[in-house]
């Protein structure tokens, strides 16, 4: 993660992966497929989950819908 977040900036960031995370664990699926459902690579979605990659509106977009929520579950 770049030094240009706050730390601020960065406990959001783990926010939205932690939900993510929860989310896909509670739905029995591995990153790969979640990537795959999401049109996302894996390793994107592992840096989203550790809070390493700021993730867009549109890929948030993109990773409810695999998950079958809405976008707001994962803010």
């Amino acid at each position: 993660m770049t030094n240009s977040y706050t730390a601020k900036q960065k406990a959001y960031l783990k926010q939205i992966g932690r939900n993510i995370r929860k989310f896909r664990k509670e739905k029995g699926i591995y990153q790969e497929e979640l990537a795959f459902k999401a049109n996302l690579d894996r390793s994107y979605i592992g840096g989203v989950e550790r809070g390493e990659r700021n993730v867009s509106a549109l890929n948030i977009k993109k990773v409810a819908e695999a998950l079958k929520i809405s976008p707001k579950e994962l803010i």
